[in-house]
């Protein structure tokens, strides 16, 4: 008999996070509720593949030898799954206890649902945003104004709520509906993936839900260095590019193309007279916004 639950864990070289990942599951898993755990290894070179070995028991391993993207790694764990429910995680994510009851009943509850998105919280505890509106011109100007979080942001209260897309370091997807849509896009390395799955699910009539009473830790891996950071900089607004060419057309790309450098340019200015903020990093957004077909991305150096 089938699972309910498949918990699909992606993983490149983070082989600690992945050990606590792995732990979180075996800590919160729901008493009674039929279970698979796959973790899905990119290439890593930290020895995370046999640290999962080493570890035994019902995990299902698939150790690539050649690194690809999460999208296309998520869609990977979503077709060998068995469960009803797949809980897609990264590495860094580690759920709290109640999260996967939580998620799994919030689907239960409303069977027009695609996905289901904890709230996430930073390794400090404080809730980070993970739920938005789908991007367009209109959440571009909102960003151009610094009015993001009021108007673009979804993962605000304490009920149960529809929301536009969620995050997918720590998101429930009903397995029906992601192969009703021929599961994520690979043409998205990394970034934008979840979003334009959402927005495909939304197109067939699905939506997505916002379960604030479940609860994951995020942890934050991004660096303010510009010699590892640049490429996924890179990543992060070609791939935003090519959602909006997808969904919205040129001309609507060109234009949010522009607003989001106009936003990281003023951040970059104030960024040189306040202290302790990344000016270097704002002035690299700015730059790859308006070019993001400049650069070398995550994807190319996966190549």
């Amino acid at each position: 008999m089938p699972p309910t639950l498949s918990y699909c864990v992606v993983n490149t070289n983070g082989r600690d996070y992945l050990l606590a990942c792995l732990a979180a599951i075996e800590r919160t898993h729901p008493e009674g509720m039929e279970r698979e755990v796959l973790v899905l290894d990119n290439a890593s070179e930290d020895g995370s593949a046999e640290a999962v070995r080493e570890l035994g028991g019902e995990i299902r391993l698939i150790a690539l030898e050649r690194r690809t993207g999460k999208a296309e790694n998520d869609s990977t764990l979503l077709r060998e799954a068995r469960g009803r429910y797949c809980l897609l995680l990264n590495e860094d994510s580690e759920l709290q206890s109640g999260a996967a009851a939580a998620l799994v009943g919030a689907l239960e509850a409303d069977t027009r649902a695609a996905t289901a998105g904890p709230r996430l919280l930073d390794a400090d505890g404080k809730p980070v945003p993970c739920a938005w509106r789908f991007p367009g011109v209109g959440t571009a100007i909102a960003g151009a104004f610094f009015l993001h979080r009021l108007f673009t942001v979804q993962s605000s209260g304490w009920e149960t709520r529809e929301v536009e897309w969620a995050q997918s370091s720590a998101l429930l997807v009903r397995r029906e509906a992601a192969k009703r849509v021929g599961y994520l896009d690979p043409a998205f390395f990394v970034y934008y993936d979840e979003c334009d799955f959402a927005r495909r699910l939304a197109h067939s009539g699905w939506h997505a839900l916002f379960v604030p009473d479940a609860l994951a830790v995020h942890h934050d891996q991004l660096s303010t260095d510009l010699a590892t950071g640049l490429p996924r900089i890179v990543e992060f607004h070609r791939n935003r590019d090519l959602y909006m060419r997808k969904h919205h057309g040129a001309g609507a790309a060109r234009a949010v193309r522009w607003l989001t450098a106009w936003s990281y340019a003023v951040r970059a200015l104030a960024a040189t007279v306040l202290p302790k903020q990344p000016a270097g990093v704002y002035w690299a957004h700015a730059r790859q916004a308006l070019h993001p077909d400049r650069g070398e991305s995550l994807r190319d150096r996966a190549k």
